[in-house]
């Protein structure tokens, strides 16, 4: 039997892994640790939440009591860790709340691994991270896995923080680890925040698309039950201390994606086409916003046999379908309301 335990279990990719791991592996005891603020959303994992193998724990990675409770009730002997705050835009206006859940969040729970699994070698710490701590390509080449990091937004430079602190942990204390480093995710439950859902709420209410600049930033796409399946490779036979980078090999301009977006949508719809593109706004660019982002996902293909499934049309055809057999989930997202659905289910352990 394998105790695992998976941090942001609720969020986007968090929720994919999660469902991935507890269907994959029914011997597993999968439990989701996750602090539900407000892009956690329980309703993400509504078709597993009875399962057998499948357990749910609210908790605060940086609360030590909480976790130190969770290693000891459940004897965990792995951890994937995705808990995060990862949206630039408010890690520019709140950088503080960064530094505590990405670098003293992760820090405690290397801690309180490191503290209990003393003398075992059957354990093993993963901890998920991002392209975003390469900082910015500009002659073009890819990011690898031995690239300097540059982080030029609060977001990226508490992510390259947390990277350094599993790093340290692994050479002073010798603590098993693996990590990966991945380009942009999409798909279904992503909270609309983010670019795609946000553009498909957005063309079908017939309001602004907002593009920061000239659109002209690159960034790599990644589906993302590729990227849990890539997780769960690199988790399983990753080699010990090393990093992976997990890349879609799907480059895109913003405003490319974006007009092939509008097109998607004219069609799906039933709207004349070139109606979404007509909402598209040309906005004040974020601050520091890096210009290009692409991975070299040649390790992991080369080493672990892992490769994308999906090319970036199909997967965005895939995407948008959801989000418009998924209105009343965006609706509720955005409102709150799963929060209190939820609360009168699980009560105080929500």
């Amino acid at each position: 039997m394998k105790n695992i335990l998976i941090t942001g279990g609720a969020g986007f990719i968090g929720s994919h892994l999660v469902r991935h791991m507890v269907h994959k592996y029914p011997d597993y005891q999968i439990i989701n640790l996750d602090l539900l603020t407000y892009a956690g959303n329980l309703e993400n994992l509504k078709d597993i939440e009875n399962l057998p193998n499948y357990t749910f724990v609210k908790a605060d990675i940086c609360d030590e009591a909480a976790i130190e409770s969770v290693f000891t009730r459940f004897d965990i002997n792995g951890v994937i860790h995705l808990a995060a705050e990862s949206h630039v835009d408010r890690s520019i206006t709140d950088p503080m709340s960064f530094v505590r859940t990405n670098v003293i969040g992760t820090v405690n729970l290397l801690n309180t691994a490191k503290k209990h699994w003393a003398g075992r070698d059957d354990v093993r710490f993963y901890h998920v991270s991002t392209d975003e701590v390469y900082g910015s390509l500009h002659d073009g080449g890819f990011f690898v896995e031995t690239t300097p990091y540059d982080p030029q937004s609060p977001y990226s430079a508490s992510k390259a923080s947390s990277d350094h602190f599993v790093r340290a942990y692994g050479n002073t204390y010798k603590f098993p680890f693996v990590m990966s480093n991945c380009s942009n995710n999409y798909g279904p439950y992503q909270f609309p925040e983010k670019l795609l859902p946000l553009f498909i709420a957005n063309i079908v209410k017939e309001k602004p698309l907002p593009v920061y600049g000239q659109g002209i930033n690159v960034r790599d796409w990644l589906w993302v039950e590729d990227h849990a399946k890539a997780i769960d490779l690199i988790f399983h036979q990753g080699k010990e201390g090393e990093t992976y980078n997990i890349g879609g090999n799907n480059e895109w301009r913003n405003i490319d994606l974006i007009h092939l977006l509008c097109k998607v949508m004219d069609k799906k719809l039933g709207r004349e086409t070139g109606s979404a593109a007509k909402l598209i706004t040309y906005v004040t660019d974020r601050a520091g916003h890096d210009m290009r982002y692409a991975i070299d996902a040649s390790k992991l293909t080369n080493e672990l046999g892992w490769e994308p499934s999906l090319q970036f049309e199909e997967g965005l055809e895939k995407t948008v379908d959801w989000y418009l057999a998924n209105a009343e989930w965006i609706a509720r997202v955005q409102s709150g309301a799963y929060q209190n659905y939820y609360l009168q289910q699980y009560g105080e352990r929500y």
